[in-house]
Formats: C-alpha cells, structure tokens, sequence
C-alpha cells in the first residue's frame, strides 16, 4: 500500500523539484554539471537513511524512558556499494542501553529497505504529465 507519492519534475539543467505530498524539496547535481541547487539524488538517500535511524533509536529511547539528551547521525559513501553510519548516542545511558539503541539504528525502515533485495518497476505514462503515472501494482 502506497501512503504517500513522490513525484520529480525537471528544472533546468539537472535541477529537480521534487513533490512529497505538502512539502517541496529540490535536487541537483554540484558545479559543473549542475547548477548545485540542492543535495545529490545520493544525498538526498543517505539523508532518509540518517534521519529514519535518529528516528528509530530516538522512539526506542522515548518508548523505554531512557535519558537519551541527544543522537547525531553522520552517513556517508565510503565505496561503491558501501555505507557507513557513524551514530552518536549522547545521554547517561547504561551500556546494555546503548547497544539496545544501536541495535535500533540497524531496524529503521530505510536501513532494512536498503539492505534487502528490492524490485523496482519502470513504467512508461502515456500522456506525460506530473502525476498521471500509474500507481505501482
């Protein structure tokens, strides 16, 4: 079941805006090749994937009453097909505690999306206009 559609309409060059319901976010690629209007398509995907993972260990650590004060979430591409996160878990927090939150960080939708074979279907719209693609089957 789809909750929410993404929908990219092209800008000039490379520059993308990129529609997500209510909220309107922009992607591009850096100088010279694009105008560096906003993160990298690369980017964009480590950044849900950093986000989702302060979201899952922030809620493991609300859920639990955990004096978690702080979780910074550094990810990055350290080679093809390899991503690191650096998760930093600020807090007086018992260190079965942490491993209990880093063990989060590793079940965030996004991480176990990316982690797990997907399939991806590439169809064509007929009429070419934004928002008249088919819903996936």
């Amino acid at each position: 079941m789809i909750t929410r559609l993404v929908s990219v309409s092209e800008g000039a060059r490379l520059t993308r805006s990129i529609a997500i319901g209510t909220h309107t976010l922009t992607a591009d690629e850096p100088e010279p090749v694009g105008a560096d209007a906003g993160p990298t398509p690369g980017e964009l995907l480590l950044a849900a994937l950093g986000s989702c993972t302060s979201m899952a260990v922030r809620a493991m650590a609300d859920r639990h009453g955990w004096r978690l004060d702080r979780v910074d979430v550094t990810v990055g591409f350290v080679s093809q097909g390899r991503i690191v996160k650096n998760v930093g878990l600020i807090g007086d927090l018992e260190s079965a505690q942490r491993e209990h939150l880093l063990a989060a960080a590793g079940r965030c939708p996004v991480h176990r999306l990316l982690t797990r074979e997907v399939t991806i279907v590439t169809e064509p719209v007929s009429s070419g206009e934004p928002g008249d693609a088919p819903l996936p089957r």
